[in-house]
């Protein structure tokens, strides 16, 4: 069993749901991604999402984007990533897993890519711009290295093509709150919860909801429909407070700090 899926059965049995952030690798610098990774797991967080900077991303919205232009300004490198990663002490964190463009892993070539991710203590992988239906040798690399391929579905897609999507994923579901970018919204969509009961009759995975999701309160609508969720631009928006000069490195940490403990203290309240 990999450590995704360690993470989320015991969860699932408690009748609890998951709490994964997400942050941007090198905005500012590694050395903050590390402290924040270390303050997001005393916050008892379950997984952690880890951005790769990318100059074309295709599903962020602005907060996220401008966080990845910050860390590319500065010259962030996957090598730089990776020894980042590898100097914590992954084996007691939370799974670390890797949002990032194929366009990247093919540059570095998949097998080469998935063995350096995993030597640097990453667990999965989420690749927005692999199509999950053409996403089997990515999958099959993924699952040789013990590692898991996280695969989105969103609003707009087709039954049929998600059926085909779950055959190549892993570890959980990513289900895309709302047709768009990321960014926080007010409320879930009622169309979002429709297609997470269809879902759970689709696959026996964990579904996680991301995108619009910011506030504890967007909790209590997913309770016995989906098993995770995940929050991006509520916690980067707080890096981009420090990059602005509206908040030193320790007020910006701490900031993170206080909303990942709500959303965490949250999520896992059983139901």
């Amino acid at each position: 069993m990999s450590r995704i899926a360690q993470t989320f059965a015991p969860l699932r049995s408690a009748r609890k749901m998951a709490f994964m952030p997400f942050i941007t690798a090198a905005d500012p610098d590694m050395e903050t991604t590390g402290d924040l990774i270390r303050s997001l797991a005393e916050q008892g967080v379950d997984l952690i999402e880890v951005g790769f900077p990318y100059s074309d991303p295709i599903a962020d919205g602005p907060v996220i984007q401008a966080s990845y232009t910050r860390a590319l300004n500065k010259k962030a490198t996957v090598r730089q990533i990776f020894d980042g990663i590898k100097a914590l002490d992954t084996a007691k964190l939370p799974p670390l897993v890797a949002m990032l463009s194929y366009a990247i892993i093919f540059r570095h070539g998949p097998k080469t890519f998935v063995q350096e991710a995993k030597a640097a203590g990453f667990s999965g992988f989420i690749i927005p711009d692999l199509p999950g239906d053409e996403a089997a040798e990515m999958f099959a690399t993924v699952q040789e290295a013990g590692l898991d391929l996280i695969q989105l579905v969103a609003p707009t897609t087709p039954p049929e093509r998600v059926r085909e999507i779950v055959k190549n994923c892993s570890g959980f579901v990513y289900c895309i709150a709302v047709a768009g970018t990321t960014g926080v919204r007010e409320q879930v969509a009622d169309q979002l919860l429709k297609q997470l009961q269809w879902l759970r009759t689709e696959t026996d995975l964990p579904l996680a909801v991301g995108f619009g999701i910011g506030k504890p309160e967007h909790i209590d609508p997913l309770r016995q429909k989906a098993d995770g969720v995940i929050v991006g631009s509520a916690v980067v928006q707080n890096v981009q407070d420090l990059a602005d000069g509206k908040a030193t490195k320790g007020e910006a940490i701490s900031r993170i700090a206080t909303l990942a403990k709500a959303m965490a203290t949250k999520a896992h309240e059983a139901h």
